[in-house]
């Protein structure tokens, strides 16, 4: 039994703009807030309690939170924005008729509740779990667009079932040329392009280096995040459709386990290239989001062991010849993309053992005679 861990992220209904205001004014009051604490030394900071911000008119349990997450950021040295958050124990959810709503005390002694807007079924089977107690609420944070709307994000988690075991995997490769190579059992492939993201890395590695001899560090923090949240967004369509395709076949997922690929070596130059530098590979995060998607849809997920996958042919077992996106097996023949013949190999993974072939040349190795090892050690010895 896994535990699934999901954030809800619901527009407000029919917020009005006295609400809306006010949300505003004590998101301001609490980034103040959060800058203030931000000036104590560490020590100090970790012995805060809201006893300590009595004069504040946010509530106690939203300044709770506040404290911790303020604590929780050691590196930061100014916050432009803190959003208002509370934990599981100090928000309820409620639905009367159609309508859900989230009842929450911003300013000490008050609570309100504030109608939701569920434009997916999904979201509201998932809110629905929470009110049978099947699911257990989490955080719930409010954050505003750039647009100005106004969201109430509700953290959920719930046990899933084990997926039922399978011999059929679709096997995923993952790869700098492309983002990931899936194959089914019977080697039908489907390519994602690594493209974009290697083009989202190269702009923003240039920006990055203007505005740092600039000296706009500010600037450079501020498109990190955005690059990130980039990624992040191709990584969840990517994921999301590699689990569909499983679905789809009947197949469980196999990975290759990447611990520790940031260790390796690279080859020399490739480092200053951020297209095709490994580090700014987002292998990790599209592995994270296909095991909780897998999770949720049912689909069972292997890693195996990522030696040879690329230089092994998936019709015999030879170690062939890869050449870039081109994979040759001189042994029978076979001849295919690179990715794909890895993806094969992958889904096909049975363990670290292969089978050998062994041919006895008559006239010995290389044309020298067989030798034996009775021949060669001393007896007693052996």
């Amino acid at each position: 039994m896994a535990t699934v861990t999901l954030t809800l992220k619901l527009p407000f209904l029919d917020l009005n703009a006295v609400k809306a205001g006010e949300f505003e004014r004590l998101q301001a009051l609490n980034t103040e807030v959060s800058n203030g604490i931000l000036g104590l030394p560490y020590e100090v900071r970790r012995k805060l309690t809201t006893k300590d911000f009595g004069h504040v008119e946010i509530g106690s349990a939203w300044m709770n939170q506040t404290i911790r997450n303020v604590n929780a950021k050691k590196k930061a040295k100014h916050f432009r924005l803190m959003p208002l958050e509370t934990n599981n124990q100090n928000w309820t959810l409620h639905k009367v008729g159609d309508t859900y709503s989230v009842g929450f005390g911003l300013l000490r002694g008050v609570k309100k509740r504030v109608p939701l807007q569920v434009h997916q079924s999904k979201h509201g089977e998932v809110l629905e779990r929470i009110l049978s107690g099947e699911a257990k609420q989490g955080t719930l944070r409010l954050t505003r667009s750039k647009c100005g709307i106004w969201y109430a994000c509700i953290s959920v988690s719930w046990d899933v079932p084990d997926p039922p075991t399978t011999t059929r995997f679709v096997g995923v490769d993952r790869g700098q040329n492309h983002l990931a190579v899936a194959a089914t059992p019977e080697g039908k492939p489907k390519f994602w392009t690594f493209a974009r993201i290697r083009q989202i890395r190269k702009h923003y590695a240039a920006k990055r280096r203007r505005l740092q001899k600039a000296g706009k560090l500010k600037t450079v923090k501020r498109l990190e995040h955005k690059e990130a949240r980039t990624v992040r967004h191709i990584n969840h369509i990517i994921s999301k459709e590699v689990v569909a395709y499983a679905r789809q076949h009947g197949c469980g997922i196999r990975l290759e386990d990447l611990s520790g690929i940031r260790t390796s070596k690279q080859p020399r130059g490739v480092k200053r290239n951020a297209a095709h530098n490994r580090d700014y590979w987002p292998y990790y995060d599209l592995e994270q989001k296909i095991l909780y998607k897998a999770g949720l849809a049912g689909v069972a997920v292997e890693k195996v062991p990522p030696q040879y996958t690329s230089k092994t042919c998936c019709k015999c077992g030879a170690i062939g010849e890869r050449q870039r996106h081109d994979f040759r097996c001189e042994r029978c023949g076979y001849r295919g993309h690179s990715d794909h013949n890895a993806a094969r190999n992958i889904g096909a993974w049975l363990g670290m053992a292969c089978p050998l072939e062994l041919h006895v040349v008559a006239g010995g190795v290389h044309g020298t005679p067989q030798s034996w090892v009775s021949e060669t050690v001393p007896k007693g010895t052996a």
